[in-house]
């Protein structure tokens, strides 16, 4: 058995999800003395937990006890979450409790599940107690009261209660802890999550006043709240602030400025970042190229979509289906269907199989321009690559027949 291609096949499967079928695999396995390791497991967990199956995640939690792989602190912290999303938090709880048994140490990602479902139902006492039990052991007292403290203002937070979060803020303050830059960065993260952008820049300064540095968390919550309200030129010189600052940007910071810029139709500014990001030695994943292609695109600069598309290739991104719908798409839009369909064919020679998108974008230019045997046509090829239709492609033909019955 290959044991390599079984596990991708459970992965995939799960990602599809196909769990049945990816049970089936894996009890194969089994009866063939072969036991998936505790990620492939982890998969099938995480997607029973997503389905809402959670008898079956724990009939496969218990024989992972049993047979093995041991579960790991991921698997529980999947399987907690899972009863958390479907407002069962005493189970949680047990589950919680269940690790310790099992000799698993509980990390911050379980801590924040349970703190973030105990807060929503409104249960902040007994997110307290949690916590202190957690933290309480192997901290100072100090450090345990501003370690639960930070935990619970963020779960209000989350939940939408500012009014709670910031009467955390305030004891905090009354007790004299010495607040950190993560307390102060989960403060900033709450404004920015309910857009008050001037309560969050307001914080940002009084940490700096108090000698803290802010950290990449805090520049990319400010530049992530700014763009969501549509304020580029506050998040870049955000940007500039945090280089001057000695906090270098990451990829996360360009991201979020030339996606919000490409939104807001300044792509060539947008450009002007990505050269910046690849001066420093930053070569961006291929949404951040899509994003800039498919802005120039949406302007009816072709040439400049494809010289994007070029200068990706020669820095080793290569393009995906994603970025040859974006130059289909600018093709189209300009009344290309010739070099559109020469684009579909060019993905197709790179192995590349154009998705429902690609299909939706020729068949409904085909339909707007008469091609309707083309239309045809493509439907019918992208069945044969088992590529399901839905609602556009449908109603793209529908609308191109009846105009023909009209002219008939």
């Amino acid at each position: 058995m290959d044991y390599t291609g079984c596990v991708a096949m459970i992965r995939n499967l799960c990602l599809e999800g196909k769990f049945r079928a990816a049970l089936w695999l894996r009890n194969k396995m089994i009866l063939k003395g072969v036991i998936p390791d505790v990620i492939t497991h982890n998969h099938l967990v995480s997607g029973l937990c997503k389905a809402g199956d959670l008898e079956k995640a724990d009939k496969l939690v218990r024989e992972m006890l049993e047979i093995g792989p041991s579960p790991n602190c991921a698997t529980y912290n999947t399987f907690i979450k899972g009863y958390c999303l479907t407002n069962n938090v005493d189970k949680a709880l047990n589950l919680f409790s269940r690790m310790a048994y099992d000799g698993i140490q509980p990390n911050n990602i379980t801590c924040s599940i349970l703190i973030h479902a105990l807060c929503k139902k409104g249960l902040l006492k007994d997110a307290r107690k949690l916590l202190e039990k957690i933290v309480g052991d192997d901290c100072g007292k100090e450090t345990s009261d501003i370690i639960t403290s930070t935990i619970i203002m963020d779960g209000c937070f989350k939940n939408g209660d500012m009014a709670q979060a910031l009467v955390h803020w305030d004891e905090m303050l009354q007790m004299g802890s010495r607040i950190d830059v993560v307390a102060y960065n989960v403060l900033i993260h709450g404004f920015c999550l309910s857009q008050d952008m001037n309560n969050a820049s307001r914080y940002f300064c009084e940490m700096v006043k108090r000698g803290l540095l802010p950290d990449i968390f805090t520049y990319n919550t400010l530049i992530s709240g700014f763009c969501k309200i549509g304020n580029l030129d506050e998040a870049c010189y955000i940007l500039g602030v945090m280089s001057k600052m000695g906090v270098a940007p990451d990829p996360i910071s360009y991201k979020m400025i030339i996606q919000g810029l490409c939104i807001h139709g300044d792509v060539t500014r947008a450009s002007q970042f990505l050269v910046r990001m690849l001066k420093n030695l930053k070569v961006p994943e291929p949404l951040i190229w899509n994003v800039i292609i498919d802005g120039y695109g949406r302007h009816g600069d072709i040439g400049k979509a494809f010289f994007i598309r070029d200068q990706m290739v020669s820095f080793g991104v290569l393009p995906n289906v994603f970025t040859y719908n974006a130059l289909i798409h600018a093709q189209i839009k300009e009344g290309n269907i010739v070099d559109a369909h020469s684009t579909k064919k060019e993905m197709l020679s790179t192995g590349i199989y154009p998705d429902v998108v690609t299909y939706n974008l020729l068949i409904g230019a085909a339909c707007s321009f008469g091609f309707f045997h083309s239309a045809v046509w493509l439907y019918d090829e992208m069945l044969r690559r088992g590529c399901e239709p839905d609602e556009i492609t449908h109603n793209a033909l529908i609308h191109a027949q009846m105009r023909r019955r009209k002219h008939c």
